[in-house]
């Protein structure tokens, strides 16, 4: 909403448009006391499962809150942007608090304030439909405000809802911000002073650069801020968030080494290693109730790592679907990826011609680059008995192919964490990966799947061959495919290790 916009009829329009709000909701804000003897964790992020997600930053938001607070040695919760693209299923539930305004440089724009607890966790929604009423979540060109307004609001809804958490744990580039105005514009502010900042880095390519000409105008840092968030003659927001935070992290122990490197760092590497005593890498989790092929009802037919037996009719009814020939004892590879470079797509196609000489069959699903969608496309018309090109984003699918492939292809450039690798463990699909990120940390070669060092085509389609000569053998593929099974990739210790690194940055 505009500026000048009244406080009264902002608040009757914010409660007409989501949930009608009681007057006794503001109240109940202001006066909240924070929950006894537990530290206060407040993630602050661009999204979150189960609202909104536009990949796997949200589903640790989402999985990483609720296993913490499941710990119950935290008071967590959660910040997100209200976007119109959240399900109305979920906007019904949601409880009005109330709004105020938030000054960022020459704008005072409304925010209104929801809420929603899930799994111990309360999640916050800040509302302002002029940055946050449109499709998606990201890719307009006023992001930079957008992300300034909603980092601004992080910090002025904290005495509005009486909550000043022991750790504000920043998420990616969009929330660098919050980090950075708590230690310059809020630092002088009382309240704050003992606020500790966490910053996690989940993918080092998008950093959050814009031309300095507008850092007081939309970013409301001014000359002696400058240098926190300067870096090659222009903004560089995760930069500054690196800076000033008390410890910032990366998604898995490989990545924290190697963004060190011009290669994989996108030229932030100087920054990293400068501040490399205040890096940490803990490794991701997924959600292992959530995947888990006992109890999907996306699939075809459940099953367990002690009885395999529905996971081969998750195969032959994959195969129906399809419309690949039903053959048992041909391995299914599958990628379950966006469609683009880093993700190794150009090794893939330089080799997987020779790859279809052998007995396979090959299953791709997702979007992405033009000329990855048409290749595969082609290839599925070329090779109709032996690929299945599905050019789209479907869970659905995705669960079924997860649960009815062998062998799951993942030989990604750069791969900060990966979830998919993990996820294709959790349904008894054996992953070959490239060694790097957190590939390298979740798979190891024959214990729970097989790796390549090199980023080299051969060299993948050396281990596929060999993945597959070992798929012929049934009775150690089943070894295989059961450790896999059962490798443990839940949240469980990704938590404690957050839990040790909160508890370091508070002595």
């Amino acid at each position: 909403m505009a500026a000048t916009t009244t406080k009264k009829t902002a608040a009757k329009t914010a409660a007409k448009k989501t949930a009608q709000p009681k007057p006794a909701a503001v109240k109940k804000a202001a006066e909240e006391p924070a929950f006894t003897g537990k530290k206060k964790i407040l993630f602050v992020a661009s999204e979150a499962t189960p609202f909104i997600q536009t990949g796997g930053l949200a589903e640790v938001i989402g999985s990483l809150s609720k296993a913490l607070a499941a710990t119950d040695k935290f008071d967590v919760r959660v910040v997100i942007p209200l976007y119109s693209d959240i399900k109305k299923e979920f906007r019904d539930k949601f409880t009005y608090l109330g709004n105020l305004y938030v000054h960022l440089a020459w704008r005072n724009q409304y925010c209104g304030v929801f809420s929603y607890e899930k799994d111990g966790v309360i999640f916050y929604f800040i509302d302002n439909e002029f940055y946050f009423k449109r499709p998606g979540c990201y890719g307009y060109f006023d992001d930079g405000e957008r992300f300034a307004f909603f980092s601004r609001a992080v910090l002025e809804i904290m005495p509005f809802l009486n909550f000043y958490p022991e750790v504000m744990h920043c998420h990616d580039w969009q929330a660098a911000l919050a980090a950075i105005y708590l230690k310059t514009n809020y630092c002088f502010r009382e309240e704050y002073q003992f606020i500790r900042a966490l910053f996690t880095i989940h993918n080092i390519e998008y950093q959050g650069q814009y031309s300095l000409d507008i850092l007081s105008s939309l970013f409301d840092i001014y000359g002696k801020y400058q240098y926190l968030v300067e870096y090659n003659n222009s903004i560089n927001l995760m930069k500054g968030a690196i800076e000033v935070c008390e410890r910032f992290s990366t998604v898995s122990p490989k990545y924290a080494e190697e963004i060190k490197d011009p290669y994989y760092a996108h030229g932030l590497d100087p920054i990293i290693r400068n501040n490399a005593f205040k890096l940490r890498g803990i490794l991701n989790g997924i959600d292992d109730v959530g995947y888990n092929c006992e109890l999907d009802s996306h699939l075809f037919a459940n099953f367990t790592p002690d009885d395999m037996s529905g996971k081969a009719v998750c195969k032959k009814e994959l195969q129906k679907m399809l419309n690949l020939p039903v053959k048992p004892d041909t391995p299914i590879i599958s990628m379950i990826s966006r469609l683009v470079s880093h993700k190794g797509l150009d090794l893939v196609t330089n080799v997987i011609e020779e790859a279809l000489q052998d007995d396979i069959q090959l299953v791709i699903l997702g979007t992405g680059d033009y000329q990855y969608e048409s290749f595969f496309r082609a290839l599925a018309q070329k090779y109709p008995d032996k690929v299945s090109a599905n050019i789209v984003f479907n869970g659905d699918l995705s669960r079924k192919i997860y649960s009815g492939s062998d062998i799951f292809l993942m030989p990604s450039k750069s791969e900060p964490c990966g979830l998919s690798q993990m996820i294709a463990c959790r349904y008894a699909t054996v992953p070959i990966v490239r060694e790097t990120g957190g590939l390298f940390d979740s798979i190891k070669p024959l214990e729970n799947g097989y790796t390549f060092s090199n980023y080299n085509a051969h060299d993948m389609l050396y281990v596929i061959r060999q993945a597959v000569k070992d798929y012929k053998n049934k009775k150690e593929w089943s070894k295989l495919r059961y450790r896999a099974a059962t490798s443990d990739f839940s949240w469980r210790k990704s938590a404690k290790d957050y839990e040790n690194l909160y508890l370091e940055m508070l002595k």
